[in-house]
C-alpha cells in the first residue's frame, strides 16, 4: 500500500456517546484480531498509515465521516480495544489527544519493557514525527493529537492531527515507519490532503535541502550574532512571501533557544529539530536568515495537494480503489463473523459494509 499523507476535516464539538464508543471498541477489537490473524500486525500498520483506509475504518465503526472527531475517537477505540491483549496480538498503541499525547514516550517505554525491547528508537520516531509536522512543516495547524502504533519487531506508524482555529479545520498526518528513509526529506510516502488555507513553510520538501543544511549551520553561530541580524531584518520592508517567516518572531525571546542549539551544535537539520526548545519560531528565524544571508530558498509548497474524500464511482475526487476496498471488506466481514458481539450489532455493522460494497 505505502500511501501516507494528510487529510482535512472540519472541527466539530462534542464527543462520541458511551453507547456508540462501547460498540466501536468491540468492533475494533474484532477487526484488529482478524487482520493480525490473517495478515500480521505489520499489515495493520500499513492500513493505518493510509488516510483513505483510516477514514473508511472510522465510518465502518459508525462515526461521523467528515468530523475531526473521527480521528481522535477511532484512535481511542483502537487503543482501548487491545488493552490486555497487546502481547498476544503483537500491537501496541500509545498516545492520544491533548495531555495524553505528551505521555506517549512513557507509554512506549512501558510497552517496550513488556517485550524486552529497546525503547529509544521508537521514542525518537514518535518525537521526531511530531516535531516535523509542527515545526518543519508550518501549515497553520497546531498538533493536538498524536497516536503511535508499533509492533514487537520495531515497525511503527503514526497518526496525528492538528487544528487551525482560524479556518475551523483539522488536518491529519499519517506516517509509516518502514517507508521513512529520512525524517526530514519527504518523510510521507505520498500526500492525500486538503487545499492549503495559507502560505506554508515546508522544510521537508526535497527542494528545501540547501535551506535545511544552511539552517543547521546557522545554529552553530553565536546567539548574539543571530539576534543582531534578526533585529535588522525586523526593520526592513520584506517581500510579502516572507511574512510567514518574519511574523511572530521576537529576537529577544529566541536568545535562550538559540543558545541551547549553539551549545548542542547539531550536526544536521534533523539534529537541530531534536534539540529541546527548538520549535516553529526558531526554525522560521533560522530559515529566514538562511535565505537572506545566503540565498538558500525553502519550499512554500503545502504537502497537502488535494481535497480528502472517500472517492466515488464517478471518479470524483478520486476513483475508488476497488481491489483495496474488496480486500478491506473481506477482512472486516471475517472479523465481524468471528467476533462475539450480539446479533443486532453484527447486522448493523454488516449493513454498513453492504453500503460500501454497493457504492463501489
Amino acid at each position: 500500500m505505502g500511501r501516507t499523507g494528510t487529510a482535512n476535516t472540519p472541527l466539530h464539538g462534542g464527543k462520541a456517546p458511551a453507547w456508540l464508543f462501547g460498540r466501536m471498541v468491540k468492533l475494533s477489537r474484532a477487526i484488529l484480531e482478524t487482520m493480525v490473524s490473517e495478515s500480521g500486525p505489520e499489515e495493520v500498520l500499513r492500513r493505518l498509515s493510509d488516510p483513505f483506509w483510516f477514514q473508511a475504518l472510522g465510518c465502518v465503526l459508525g462515526f461521523d465521516w467528515h468530523s475531526s472527531g473521527l480521528t481522535t475517537t477511532t484512535c481511542g477505540a483502537l487503543k482501548e480495544s487491545i488493552k490486555g491483549i497487546q502481547p498476544s496480538i503483537g500491537l501496541y498503541i500509545c498516545g492520544g489527544k491533548g495531555a495524553v499525547s505528551r505521555k506517549t514516550p512513557d507509554e512506549i517505554i512501558e510497552s517496550c519493557e513488556t517485550e524486552g525491547m529497546a525503547p529509544e528508537p521508537l521514542v525518537y520516531a514518535s518525537r521526531m514525527s511530531a516535531k516535523v509536522d509542527s515545526a518543519a512543516v508550518q501549515d497553520g495547524y497546531q498538533i493536538y493529537h498524536h497516536t503511535f502504533v508499533f509492533t514487537p519487531n520495531g515497525e511503527w506508524a503514526v497518526i496525528q492531527q492538528g487544528m487551525n482555529e482560524e479556518t475551523r479545520y483539522a488536518r491529519r498526518y499519517h506516517w509509516l515507519g518502514g517507508d521513512v528513509e529520512d525524517f526530514v526529506c519527504e518523510p510521507h510516502s505520498a500526500v492525500c490532503g486538503g487545499a492549503a488555507g495559507q502560505l506554508t513553510l515546508n522544510l521537508v520538501a526535497s527542494e528545501s535541502a540547501p535551506a535545511r543544511s544552511r539552517t543547521a549551520e546557522l545554529s552553530h553561530e553565536k546567539p548574539e550574532k543571530l539576534i543582531g541580524e534578526l533585529k535588522k531584518l525586523k526593520s526592513l520592508n520584506l517581500p510579502k512571501r516572507h511574512q510567514i517567516l518574519i511574523s511572530d518572531i521576537n529576537p529577544d525571546r529566541l536568545e535562550k533557544t538559540l543558545l541551547s542549539s549553539y551549545e548542542n551544535s547539531p550536526g544536521d537539520f534533523e539534529g537541530l529539530l531534536g534539540v529541546r526548545g527548538v520549535g516553529p519560531a526558531t526554525i522560521r528565524a533560522l530559515t529566514l536568515l538562511s535565505e537572506i544571508l545566503y540565498g538558500d530558498l525553502a519550499s512554500f509548497k503545502d504537502p497537502a495537494r488535494f481535497s480528502f474524500a472517500h472517492g466515488g464511482k464517478d471518479g470524483i475526487p478520486y476513483p475508488v480503489d476497488r481491489p483495496g476496498y474488496d480486500k478491506t471488506i473481506s477482512i472486516l466481514k471475517k472479523a465481524i463473523a468471528s467476533s462475539k458481539m450480539g446479533r443486532s450489532e453484527q447486522l448493523d455493522a454488516i449493513r454498513r459494509l453492504t453500503k460500501f460494497e454497493s457504492e463501489s
